[in-house]
């Protein structure tokens, strides 16, 4: 289901493809990655956008509005575990 949010986000993404990655994504290496592709033709930019907006989308279908994070490279994870608790950060141990 579109939401209004997402079709803003749709807009922002056709006028300027980097804005769009950088409220998804924050300053992360999506965002370097889309600013490239734009510079090296506009096409690129957008699709790269489209699609993080894409994994957003299912994200919110999956999790629930507000219900995920994003972990990278288009992928997200639920901000509460299946138990009802909130997820311990690992930071980087196992």
């Amino acid at each position: 289901m579109v939401r209004g949010s997402d079709v803003v986000l749709i807009i922002v993404a056709i006028i300027f493809p980097p804005a769009a990655a950088a409220y998804l994504t924050g300053c992360s290496c999506d965002l370097l990655i889309n600013v490239v592709l734009t510079i090296f033709g506009y096409l690129p930019g957008h699709i790269h956008a489209f699609w993080l907006i894409y994994k957003k989308m299912k994200a919110e279908e999956v999790y629930g509005v507000g219900g995920y994070r994003y972990v990278g490279n288009g992928g997200y994870e639920p901000l509460y575990s299946q138990q009802g608790g909130v997820p311990q950060a690992n930071y980087g141990t196992i």
